[in-house]
């Protein structure tokens, strides 16, 4: 788990919009990304991220 106050300053490298936290994914609904967390580390790159419908 990702800790709130990080939370709240993390943001979707490609829409700049806020990011939630589901399971192991950090989600942007605005862009329709979701970023991987590995070993309790935000994988923030938009190439590793995976499409959501």
């Amino acid at each position: 788990m990702i800790d709130e106050a990080l939370l709240k300053l993390l943001v979707c490298p490609q829409s700049k919009a806020p990011l939630k936290q589901v399971d192991d994914e950090l989600i942007c609904e605005e862009s329709g990304l979701a970023y991987p967390i590995v070993d309790g580390i935000p994988v923030l790159l938009i190439e590793e991220a995976r499409k959501i419908t």
